[in-house]
């Protein structure tokens, strides 16, 4: 893939039209949230919302993209307490850098990028303007965030495409491990763009450690006002000569909007981690969430609650003895420019 991206560039680079315009966008979005426990104690397991009876602020985002001819850049900057959790491994000011890539279209049929981009995996995506709920769910939480390497995006004709790539590990800007992971994303969608589907995968192999990972995305318009939408994962890891664990996601979301000022979101997801390969208790949970969509103009006010329901006893209760289920609301606002 290297050796073709490079050769194409040469080609292409020959034959570069110098009165090709160039084209600038900025774009962006800010959030913040309220979020209470009913049980006083946080009791929180998933990604970008730890914190109980307070106010916080959520990430600032501005995202710049330059194209030319068949070459364009992005950078998409983070900055506040999600965007630090969503590059956890990076320090500094790499810390700030939620996306950086550049990409090279040779033909209408493939395109390859370079770089750091958001992962393919799972429905839900780090910037809240992006998500109808806006707490994380667990397949979110403790699957991919991003990848940094060289994907190609293939073109199968009609509405169907493959993506193709190799990576660093999971969430890693730069590698420090001796593995190197395989990405890819085969999607497809009816002709009236009503049902899309996208079959993910990452994994990598070695003697010592194995990652398998597939994700299943699938989204439904019924109607102008009712979608229904799935998001299942199932990862495997194997270490050495012990036997392999896992851990599997299954999410629905079911939004309604009756108007285009209103909507309302219901995601039931169903989390089976009985090993405890994710460090969260060895337990099997299901987590009804119901959000409000509440919009003016660039502004979405989003009001939520939560409830956590798992099969042991994982969270806690005001008195401090342990609980196996978990109360809790938000009050988040989002904006985008």
């Amino acid at each position: 893939m290297l050796s073709v991206f490079a050769m194409t560039a040469l080609v292409a680079a020959k034959a570069q039209d110098s009165t090709k315009k160039a084209a600038t966008t900025i774009s962006g979005s800010v959030d913040a949230y309220y979020r209470f426990d009913f049980a006083g104690k946080g009791n929180n397991l998933t990604s970008f919302t730890n914190s109980n009876n307070s106010f916080e602020l959520g990430m600032a985002t501005l995202k710049v993209d330059h194209s030319i001819g068949k070459v364009s850049a992005t950078a998409d900057l983070g900055f506040g307490r999600r965007a630090a959790e969503f590059s956890y491994n990076d320090g500094g000011s790499l810390a700030s850098v939620k996306q950086l890539y550049i990409t090279y279209a040779p033909s209408s049929k493939v395109k390859f990028t370079l770089g750091k981009f958001a992962t393919h995996v799972g429905y839900e995506l780090v910037d809240a303007v992006a998500n109808r709920n806006y707490s994380m769910s667990y397949g979110f939480s403790y699957g991919p965030f991003f990848h940094t390497g060289l994907k190609a995006d293939i073109s199968l004709g009609g509405k169907t495409a493959l993506m193709l790539g190799v990576a660093n590990p999971t969430d890693l800007s730069s590698n420090t491990t001796a593995y190197t992971y395989a990405i890819a994303q085969l999607s497809t969608a009816s002709s009236n763009d009503k049902f899309k589907a996208y079959l993910n995968y990452q994994g990598t192999s070695s003697p010592d450690f194995k990652l398998t990972q597939f994700d299943l995305v699938l989204l439904g318009a019924i109607s102008d006002k009712f979608a229904i939408n799935y998001d299942g994962t199932i990862q495997s890891r194997k270490f050495g000569s012990a036997k392999a664990e896992s851990w599997s996601s299954n999410a629905f979301y079911f939004n309604y909007d009756p108007t285009s000022k209103f909507g309302l979101t219901l995601r039931g997801e169903f989390l089976s981690d009985k090993t405890d390969l994710l460090g969260i208790g060895g337990s099997s949970l299901f987590i009804p969430t119901l959000s409000a969509n509440i919009k003016i103009d660039n502004l979405t006010i989003i009001p939520e609650i939560r409830l956590d329901n798992a099969k042991n006893d994982i969270f806690e209760k005001s008195s401090g003895a342990a609980t196996k289920s978990a109360t809790s609301f938000v009050l988040a606002a989002t904006y985008k420019f």
